[in-house]
């Protein structure tokens, strides 16, 4: 029997509408790691693909974390405006199973800071985002670069940049909208490095 690595939904299967308790796991401002410049990272909570080799699963339970506020928007916008901020990234858990919290403070940003980008990790693959509900298909017209696809642990990679696994991939999302067909985000540095050079005499 083939291992199961992770959950997987049918086409408008999961919902925010019924998951979501609007609720986040942590928010951290002016970070360098999650997407290009200085950024701010929302976690919201919950998440039903539940990979296997998740790195954050105390983030999958959807009554985690604490309640998406105003105070709490009032900040993000704030933290935002700051002219060394490049945009705000959204991870968790599963951002879009989160879009009662995450649609309108996008629009807002968009309206109010449209010189900022938005960031998003996603459990959907590109190809399985296109099939699903509107208020998914609203968040991901919004965002600018999405990483795609479940963790597989049977890929995993260190040296990708932004991916904890092969199988995932860094895309242009306007790009893509544009031309119909998954444009890969063009500053991505993947493939560079030939790390097979590197011995471990090297690195002593």
């Amino acid at each position: 029997m083939e291992e199961k690595l992770w959950n997987t939904p049918e086409p408008g299967q999961w919902t925010s509408e019924e998951l979501s308790q609007g609720r986040i796991i942590d928010y951290k401002a002016f970070n360098f790691v999650d997407g290009e410049g200085v950024r701010n990272s929302l976690y919201v909570a919950g998440c039903m693909f539940h990979c296997q080799g998740c790195y954050n699963i105390a983030t999958w339970n959807f009554r985690a974390g604490i309640p998406y506020s105003q105070e709490l928007e009032e900040q993000i916008m704030k933290d935002l405006a700051q002219p060394y901020v490049q945009g705000l990234t959204l991870l968790g858990g599963e951002p879009f199973l989160n879009t009662g919290i995450l649609l309108p403070l996008v629009k807002r940003i968009k309206k109010e800071l449209p010189n900022k980008d938005i960031w998003s990790w996603t459990g959907y693959t590109w190809e399985e985002m296109l099939q699903e509900t509107p208020d998914k298909l609203e968040l991901l017209s919004m965002v600018d670069i999405l990483v795609d696809g479940r963790f597989d642990r049977t890929k995993r990679n260190l040296m990708l940049q932004f991916c904890g696994s092969s199988n995932q991939r860094v895309i242009d999302v306007q790009k893509s909208l544009a031309q119909d067909r998954v444009v890969i985000w063009d500053k991505l540095k993947d493939g560079e490095t030939d790390y097979a050079q590197v011995s471990r005499e090297d690195l002593m």
